[in-house]
């Protein structure tokens, strides 16, 4: 897997506690991670940053998902970006064929384990080395 000192996630969700457990979790990989509580915020950090991999959720509250990984895709600096979405509205396979035809490496349903986002993490960024 990547080097554990070059690897940051941003995780783009307006659940503080999701994004701190997450974070918890992934410390304990040896994973940095960052958050924004939405996507103006992930759009800054995105400025200044090149993470190794980008969990976005779906619903945030200035703007959809599927939009921001569509600005991400076309960046051509962002682009080579691995992206997982999640959503625990948008569960229904339209939904997953609409958000993976965005761009995003990664479709994912909420709640969703720890164990099993981590798992499609690091295939993730496995394939993206």
């Amino acid at each position: 897997m990547a080097t554990a000192t070059k690897t940051l996630i941003l995780v783009v969700d307006d659940d503080a506690h999701f994004r701190e457990t997450l974070s918890d979790a992934m410390s304990l990989k040896d994973v940095r991670v960052e958050g924004a509580m939405s996507g103006a915020e992930a759009i800054a950090r995105l400025g200044s940053e090149r993470p190794s991999l980008i969990v976005l959720d779906v619903q945030l509250p200035d703007m959809h998902g599927f939009s921001l990984c569509r600005m991400i895709k076309k960046d051509r600096r962002l682009r080579g970006i691995p992206i997982v979405l999640l959503s625990a509205k948008y569960t229904e396979p339209a939904d997953r064929a609409e958000g993976l035809l965005t761009g995003a490496d990664a479709y994912l349903s909420k709640p969703i384990t720890l164990e099993a986002l981590w798992e499609e993490v690091s295939y993730l960024l496995d394939r993206a080395e």
